[in-house]
């Protein structure tokens, strides 16, 4: 056999370990009917926040002033034109439903990637190192943890100044000794196996070792954590705006809106309703989807 159809027969045996893997990992995913239900949710979302601008029927921000606070179409004095009704400046709430889709998703992709690349750097540097480094590491985590999420959120959004960004930054923070903690757990169990140690044997240097050895082998936990991590971010975030420390008015963002509709509650139902049930399915058929992904990869808790 010539060196040619070696490598085309391995590329081909490669392709298939990697269709095996992907058909193994769906299997079990599927066998949770609340994760398969949660992804096709979160999947409706990604699509309504990718096109926006084509699904919302209306301007976010435009304000019609011959419709404050108009009811939902089905209620008594409803209009057709505002499907979920107004809020007290007349702009439609389906419309700021729809692309504040788009801020919560952006806010957890951006926490995440934040806090999921530090964590797993310290987490990598703390186990792999250990001694001194690996206390002086985890005992900031320790630190950071000792505060309430919410609350060490806020003081670092009062300290940077409120805003979208600041408060994506601040959540970041908070989330990421999770990561750290998990990484280095990972990392001790993995730094002193065969194929580690035979990968030190043949030369392979620290940062080699750190991510391309050992990482590959610590993805699973830390995919998992990525996705919970998700919706903490979003709620966390709504929570900010709620308290006016997160995105300012007039951002279509869902903590954003519930703020401004708090006055309105006993009279208004529909502008505080749809926001709150907004957050709840979309953390819901996240958290849905994490369970899934647990299951489908940590070895110990898959079905026969």
């Amino acid at each position: 056999m010539s060196s040619l159809d070696a490598s085309a027969a391995a590329k081909t045996e490669s392709r298939n370990a990697n269709r095996a893997m992907l058909a193994e990992f769906w299997f079990y995913f599927s066998q949770n009917r609340g994760a398969v239900i949660g992804l096709f949710v979160f999947l409706t979302l990604v699509l309504i926040a990718l096109f926006a601008p084509l699904v919302a029927p209306h301007d976010p921000n435009f304000q019609y002033r011959d419709n404050f606070l108009t009811p939902p179409f089905w209620q008594e004095g409803g209009n057709i034109s505002f499907l979920l009704g107004t809020d007290a400046v007349g702009r439609d709430i389906l419309s700021r439903l729809i692309f504040g889709a788009r801020f919560s998703l952006f806010i957890g992709v951006v926490v995440v990637t934040i806090a999921l690349s530090g964590g797993v750097v310290l987490g990598l540097i703390a186990g792999y190192f250990r001694g001194w480094v690996d206390t002086t590491i985890m005992r900031v985590m320790d630190v950071i943890l000792a505060f309430p999420s919410l609350l060490l959120a806020l003081v670092l959004v009062a300290v940077l100044g409120p805003g979208l960004v600041n408060a994506m930054i601040a959540i970041a923070v908070v989330l990421q000794p999770h990561f750290v903690r998990l990484t280095r757990a990972a990392v001790l169990s993995e730094r002193n196996r065969d194929y580690v140690v035979a990968a030190r044997l043949a030369g392979a240097g620290n940062l080699r070792l750190m991510f391309k050895t050992i990482l590959p082998n610590c993805l699973a936990p830390l995919i998992v954590q990525a996705t919970l991590s998700f919706s903490n971010a979003i709620l966390d975030a709504a929570a900010l705006g709620f308290l006016g420390m997160g995105a300012q008015p007039p951002t279509p963002e869902w903590g954003t809106m519930l703020a401004e509709a708090r006055e309105f509650i006993l009279r208004a139902w529909w502008v505080v309703t749809f926001p709150g049930l907004a957050i709840l399915i979309t953390v819901l058929a996240i958290n849905l989807v994490g369970d899934g992904l647990r299951d489908a990869l940590d070895p110990k808790l898959k079905r026969s």
